[in-house]
């Protein structure tokens, strides 16, 4: 069922020579930007009474401004009472650390069990928020930290910044390989031809950029730091796939055990054992929706990737003096 929106604003002189979806954003806080300009193009929006459909269009100030729209209702997702390791929380924010198992949002294969059905249980107000205030996801099996919006002010200005970048994401990971350098990762990302719950690399897919730089190496394998510029759909797993350098446990992307040649049997048992791609998202920085202040938030690794990581060092050691690096 769609909800009737109705809205009537004027353009303030102040907003000379802004774009006009960048205009109604400011005048109608509580609408993201990306819906404001969805509307533009759909016609929904009137400037003195005639439809304007170009977002780009530039407004002069005392323009008077009409909306009528629709927004679909979201299914209605049941309470859990589902534990979460919350690292803050104040009026309009909360971050959290997801712990694996966890899927984000309820989807096909997952109707329930997820971080939105905790959310809903712990802060029921929350239901009043689209999408219960979630402004982006990890993928089940990866560990870390994530903002939710608890007000759909909060939200549209944390959808905003997340749009212009203006919100810091990186993560830890293991990659199977010995990298000799750092780099930047700036391929498309889309679905994948054949294999629907697949991403991939191709050249018509939506921009994505992924910069990582080495922690620590291994004997054959490498601990990285990335940061993400953009935010698609496994961007981290599809990046270090399509460079031969697939995360360690990730089971989309090739990350099947590859242990070192003489490794033992005790490091060759913890390679096969560890069953997740090895990512963790260890730290969050971001200006707060509301006051502007700027925080940042780390989140130290989860006790897997912990042992994966004692174990690769314990072997490397055991190797040190046959290595020529």
């Amino acid at each position: 069922m769609a909800q009737q929106v109705k809205l009537n604003a004027t353009v303030s002189e102040s907003q000379l020579g802004q774009r006009l979806d960048q205009a109604l954003a400011e005048l109608f806080p509580d609408y993201s930007r990306s819906r404001i300009k969805e509307w533009i193009l759909d016609r929904r929006i009137t400037v003195n009474d005639t439809i304007i459909d170009k977002p780009k269009e530039k407004v002069l100030g005392g323009e008077q401004i009409s909306i009528d729209a629709e927004i679909e209702e979201e299914a209605r997702w049941e309470a859990q009472d589902i534990p979460l390791n919350i690292v803050y929380e104040d009026d309009d924010i909360l971050v959290i650390n997801k712990p694996r198992d966890l899927v984000v949002h309820p989807g096909a294969g997952n109707p329930d069990g997820t971080v939105l059905n905790a959310l809903l249980y712990h802060f029921p107000a929350i239901a009043d928020v689209p999408r219960a205030g979630i402004v982006h996801r990890l993928d089940k099996d990866t560990t870390g930290l994530m903002v939710v919006a608890k007000t759909v002010p909060a939200q549209t200005h944390l959808v905003d910044a997340l749009q212009r970048r203006e919100i810091t994401r990186e993560y830890e990971a293991v990659a199977i390989g010995r990298m000799t350098a750092g780099g930047t990762v700036d391929q498309p990302i889309s679905r994948h031809s054949t294999k629907r719950t697949h991403m991939a690399v191709h050249p018509m897919g939506k921009p994505a950029t992924t910069h990582y730089r080495i922690m620590e190496h291994f004997r054959a394998h490498t601990r990285l730091r990335l940061r993400l510029e953009t935010g698609r759909t496994h961007q981290i797993r599809v990046h270090m796939s399509h460079i031969s350098h697939p995360l360690v446990g990730d089971p989309l992307y090739g990350g099947r055990p590859r242990p070192p040649k003489g490794a033992s049997e005790a490091f060759i048992t913890t390679l096969r054992a560890f069953d997740r791609q090895a990512l963790h998202a260890t730290m969050l920085r971001l200006y707060h929706p509301i006051s502007g202040i700027e925080m940042e938030w780390h989140a130290p690794l989860p006790q897997d990737m912990v042992d994966l990581i004692d174990a690769l060092k314990a072997d490397t050691e055991m190797f040190k003096e046959q290595l020529d690096w």
